[in-house]
């Protein structure tokens, strides 16, 4: 059993980090949105107090310097890569879909689709197999003012995954289930909202816990 801590959303409150490394995770993923429209330096103080392996993409309101600061760091930036950890492989997207607001990492999902498309020819199938993308599917935990926003892209290529950890949109915490792939968006880690992870020894077992610290 590996458990890990999902978090997502810290627009620069880091001040909830600390009770959520207390719960002793095997590993952190996070989601995205590490700043709120930068400075992209400001990631390097949570990635020095997570001393347990870490996987992170940028989001939309991540300038895209962060990935040269996830990529300094001693996290490994998963934009556009692939990395395995045991019996679970991680694939990553950072940035999001298209928004009305112009935010600072924004790509067509037509770049989605194709970052998706290279990593996935080079991943190698574990027993548990991951997403970690800023952007939900379409269609799946995506709606904002009753609109799906969610990447068409991400939802193409859905069922490439056991288990896709999304963000994006703060209301739509929660976990939904589709063609077998399980998606969370853990919330707000800027409010002490997260999840905890628990990949299991065969192949879909993946528990999800939402939680609040």
């Amino acid at each position: 059993m590996m458990d890990v801590l999902l978090l997502a959303d810290l627009h620069g409150e880091y001040g909830k980090l600390d009770p959520f490394l207390d719960l002793n995770p095997d590993a952190v993923f996070i989601a995205g949105d590490l700043t709120n429209m930068g400075p992209a330096e400001s990631v390097t103080d949570v990635l020095d107090r997570i001393d347990v392996p870490c996987f992170a993409v940028p989001g939309n309101c991540d300038p895209r310097e962060t990935i040269d600061v996830l990529e300094q760091s001693d996290c490994v930036c998963l934009h556009g890569a692939q990395i395995n950890l045991g019996k679970i492989s991680i694939c990553g997207i950072g940035g999001s879909n298209p928004t009305p607001f112009s935010t600072l990492f924004e790509l067509t999902d037509k770049q989605i689709d194709d970052l998706l498309h290279k990593v996935l020819q080079k991943r190698e199938l574990a027993m548990h197999n991951v997403l970690i993308s800023h952007a939900p599917p379409y269609g799946l935990l995506d709606q904002a003012n009753g609109n799906h926003v969610g990447s068409q892209s991400v939802r193409r290529h859905l069922t490439s995954f056991d288990l896709v950890c999304c963000a994006h949109i703060h209301e739509e915490r929660g976990i939904a289930i589709e063609e077998g792939v399980k998606v969370v968006n853990p919330g707000m880690a800027a409010l002490g909202d997260g999840a905890m992870i628990h990949f299991g020894n065969e192949p879909k077992e993946i528990e999800i816990e939402l939680i609040t610290v």
